[in-house]
């Protein structure tokens, strides 16, 4: 098997230095970074011979191979497992029964059964092959807790043994990063609140950034965890016994026997409020049955050594992640592959560019530099958490992360987004590298889809480790382009579908610019450089919310 992998990367390789390239594949002469590489890498990534890089395939181990090869080739160390370039991630990969998911509604002694994926849709258990739990249900506003913000959804409501009903979304108060931080926790809240199971009940908001429609497609794909020492799947909670998901006209069914209703939970919202909860009086039984595999998946580790005597045992952390959705279960497209050319080809390309200008430096760094490039992103942030929890390197050693995901290099863009700059010193380092390209930051211009939580350096941050997660912004440099309605045309027509993909990509936006795919490299290497540089390692900013909010920080000697 490793023979025939080998021998497909080789194939590929070949493909790809022979491909033509286009006219912006040369070394931008304001930038040290190559964009001809970036195109190089981003061919061969996004290439449909590596059918979408779904987590677990062997396209994605192709994938896997290709990048630690290209670290070796730049003189970079293994730093995965037993001296390899390489991280083993096990997990499961459990499927869902479609036709065994039930959510049967219990009302005045009358069963209701709600339509399988009209009403409803649900996901298989990780823990077991078949789950059936019938309890009242417990309605919980957003389903939130934090004494920082003054809320507790929680407040008066016993929920042992029951299903809680909760609301997607999260209060318009919140600032973003924590809003998105607070909402990826309403799991754990109710299992440690004694729940059986959760429903999440879609809203007309939601719809309108959404639409329920939108995640049906993802039906057949698999869940996914990593697992731990003892076999059991990591962040999983065997007291849910059951879950679903409820578009918003079949879910005012749950609220006929409330002191509200549903359509006065949506009025509230509408205006702002935060509902409180309170008893449905109804009760549920929801059922399913799924199937597990047991597989494993790469993570890809590399490390350049600092010059630093004693900074050297410190590393700077640099991070994309490799995986992408497989084939497509959309049956009007007749193209299936997935290719994820901005999600995230262009990432893995700016972090190999960004690796060959550490490489090259006349002189080192004095503190080291981590590349991970990890799996199962799209899966949970799976291979990114796993490396959290079994750092190959010491935890309290990892001083800083900056993570690329999805940089969408279809315009010349004129200013980022540097998701998590604000809670640190990082964001300094951040502007000031920015700067010398000439790129200005902006704020987070979508708080609603709580972007800080769903990439791979939050789970660093949960740990402590201050990070940022650089994305390119909504300005451009071209009058003649408006930034903003590039990337919210990219992201309503092509992200997670087979047309994120270089050629039906040119033909909507005309040609890739790799030439700013270098500048996002430079600005990327002068980050890592300064943090390296930089007697004193990165810290959370004093009233920072993940200052101690979040993980147990390393270094509390934070200031303003």
């Amino acid at each position: 098997m490793k023979t025939k992998l080998i021998l497909a990367a080789l194939s590929l390789s070949v493909v790809v230095s022979c491909a033509g390239t286009s006219p912006s594949a040369t070394v931008s002469p304001a930038s040290g970074a190559s964009a001809g590489a970036i195109e190089a890498h981003m061919q061969f990534l996004a290439a449909d011979a590596l059918a979408g890089r779904e987590t677990g395939s062997k396209e994605h181990e192709i994938a896997s191979l290709y990048i630690a090869t290209q670290l070796q080739a730049l003189g970079l160390k293994p730093a995965g497992d037993n001296g390899s370039y390489l991280q083993r991630v096990p997990l499961r990969k459990a499927r869902l029964a479609q036709e065994s998911a039930k959510f049967t509604l219990h009302v005045d002694g009358k069963n209701t059964q709600l339509s399988y994926p009209k009403a409803f849709f649900t996901g298989p258990s990780l823990q077991f092959a078949q789950t059936k739990v019938t309890a009242p249900l417990v309605f919980a506003g957003y389903g939130m807790v934090s004494k920082e913000f003054g809320l507790d959804d929680y407040a008066g409501l016993d929920v042992a043994g029951k299903i809680v009903v909760l609301l997607t979304g999260r209060p318009d108060s919140l600032p973003s990063e924590e809003a998105a931080h607070l909402s990826s926790q309403k799991t754990r809240l109710a299992a440690e609140r004694g729940a059986v199971g959760i429903i999440t009940v879609h809203t007309p908001q939601q719809e309108k950034v959404r639409p329920y429609a939108s995640s049906l497609l993802y039906l057949n794909t698999p869940s996914m965890e990593w697992l731990q020492p003892d076999g059991t799947p990591a962040d999983s909670y065997p007291d849910l016994k059951g879950g679903a998901y409820v578009h918003h006209e079949a879910a005012a069914a749950l609220f006929s026997k409330a002191p509200q209703s549903l359509a006065d939970i949506f009025t509230q919202l509408d205006n702002k409020q935060n509902p409180a909860g309170f008893e449905l009086g109804v009760s549920a039984t929801l059922s399913r049955d799924s199937s597990h595999e047991d597989i494993s998946s790469p993570n890809v580790i590399a490390v350049l050594e600092g010059s630093d005597p004693v900074l050297k045992d410190e590393y700077v952390v640099i991070t994309a992640h490799s995986d992408h959705i497989g084939y497509s279960n959309d049956l009007r497209n007749d193209d299936k592959i997935n290719n994820g050319a901005m999600d995230n080809a262009a990432g893995v390309a700016i972090l190999l560019e960004t690796a060959r200008l550490f490489a090259q430096l006349p002189e080192k760094p004095k503190r080291s530099i981590l590349f991970v490039i990890v799996t199962g992103e799209e899966k949970g942030l799976l291979g990114a958490d796993y490396f959290a929890h079994n750092p190959t390197r010491p935890i309290e050693k990892l001083v800083a992360n900056v993570n690329l995901d999805m940089p969408v290099l279809l315009y010349p863009f004129a200013d980022m987004i540097a998701f998590g700059a604000n809670h640190s010193s990082l964001g300094k380092v951040v502007e000031q590298a920015a700067g010398k390209e000439g790129i200005a930051l902006s704020a987070d211009p979508m708080p609603e889809q709580a972007i800080f939580t769903r990439s791979d350096h939050y789970t660093l941050v949960k740990k402590g480790v201050p990070a940022v997660f650089l994305m390119t912004g909504f300005k451009s440099q071209d009058p003649k382009q408006d930034g903003g309605k590039i990337w919210a045309s990219f992201f309503a027509k092509h992200y997670h579908k087979p047309s994120d993909d270089i050629p039906s990509l040119i033909k909507d936006y005309g040609a890739i610019r790799y030439d700013f795919g270098a500048v996002f490299a430079d600005i990327n290497f002068n980050i890592a450089l300064d943090v390296a540089n930089t007697g004193q390692r990165p810290y959370w900013l004093k009233d920072s919310f993940f200052n101690g909010a979040v993980g147990q920080p390393y270094n509390r000697e934070a200031v303003k």
